[in-house]
């Protein structure tokens, strides 16, 4: 959220991020790095007692972002002492992961939450293609619920130079090596394709890691770079040296590494339970597939490779579209959420901005 903090102050609005540390040991571990917060305040609050503060010393007419609804920690104690304060709040949350029997308790404890909360909350801010109806479902009012993404900072993104179009179709995959990304799948996937012209780009780590390579050496001999874990700010130039990013999660709140790709030029594919497969839909390129499915996944994979390698100009295409999932679109957006929520009679209902810009040129 660092970048849609810096992108709203830089509006003139007065910003504050609260955080609990500066970076948690397990992003850091994955090459995540702290990132630039432009003209917001940043300010740590490690216990109960700062987050009260924070709040004890936020003005009457501020607007606060709290981070979900359920198991919150010490965002839970900053919802209730907002509460107590009647200060307006707004949650920002992922679809939740509600598979399996554990599911079914998930969905009851969402309702008893909804019904908790839902009179001291302005609205929801539900990042995922799924999340608005999976509230509304829960019985939230719709009229408050708003679609979301991660917006990422609006930096130019590096368009690959020497392309050439007889090189190998360049698959990629971002990401921890864990049994939730599935790379097992892409891996399986990409077996049936023995007679296509292509390579696989692997960069992360995990405990799968060896399991893996052992899989890739038996399915893909000679077929897998294997990059390793990378600082997050060399991403982008991975992203553009590919031809398809893709993700297979059996379940992702977002997958920000879509939003990079596309941001990049690079078309994506990933299944239908990350919640970025909105705009993998929206973007006209990529597809999205049902999770598990590997048939469907090949089916995918067999198109992105006869429409050809991603060329210079179809990158700038797709990356200047994508400028929708930026964090200064992000600002403007919200701004326009609020706006609608402070005087909902006057004002249309926001559209979210991968919707409502026109995608132009951009490659179907």
């Amino acid at each position: 959220m660092a970048g849609l903090a810096a992108a709203l102050a830089a509006t003139g609005r007065a910003v504050t991020y609260v955080a609990e540390e500066e970076m948690s040991a397990d992003r850091a571990a994955q090459g995540w790095q702290v990132p630039p917060l432009g003209a917001a305040h940043l300010r740590f609050a490690p216990t109960s007692d700062a987050v009260r503060e924070v709040v004890r010393e936020a003005p009457e007419d501020s607007i606060h972002i709290c981070q979900g609804l359920r198991a919150n920690g010490l965002v839970g104690v900053a919802q209730r002492t907002l509460a107590e304060r009647g200060i307006r709040q707004w949650v920002i949350m992922e679809t939740v992961d509600d598979s399996g029997w554990r599911g079914a308790l998930k969905r009851l404890e969402y309702r008893r939450l909804v019904r908790q909360w839902g009179p001291r909350i302005e609205g929801v801010l539900a990042t995922g293609h799924a999340t608005p109806g999976w509230l509304a479902a829960r019985g939230m009012p719709a009229d408050r619920v708003f679609p979301f993404a991660y917006f990422l900072p609006d930096s130019p993104q590096p368009i690959a130079q020497n392309f050439e179009p007889r090189a190998p179709f360049r698959f990629l995959f971002v990401g921890r090596f864990i049994e939730l990304k599935r790379v097992d799948l892409l891996i399986n996937a990409l077996e049936r394709l023995a007679n296509e012209h292509f390579e696989l780009m692997l960069a992360g780590s995990g405990p799968l890691e060896a399991a893996l390579r052992t899989l890739a050496e038996k399915k893909l001999p000679g077929r897998v770079d294997w990059l390793g874990r990378r600082p997050i700010g060399e991403i982008p130039a991975l992203m553009a040296e590919a031809d398809c990013l893709v993700l297979p999660s059996r379940n992702d709140g977002w997958g920000a590494v879509v939003s990079e790709a596309l941001m990049a030029g690079t078309p994506a594919i990933c299944s239908d339970a990350c919640g970025a497969a909105g705009i993998v839909q929206v973007s006209g390129v990529g597809g999205v597939f049902p999770a598990g499915n590997v048939e469907a996944l090949v089916a995918l994979f067999r198109q992105v490779i006869a429409r050809g390698r991603q060329t210079p100009e179809a990158r700038a295409v797709l990356a200047q579209w994508a400028r929708c999932l930026g964090a200064d679109a992000g600002a403007k957006y919200l701004g326009t959420v609020f706006s609608h929520v402070a005087g909902a009679a006057t004002t249309a209902r926001p559209v979210e901005p991968w919707v409502s810009k026109e995608i132009g040129a951009a490659p179907l």
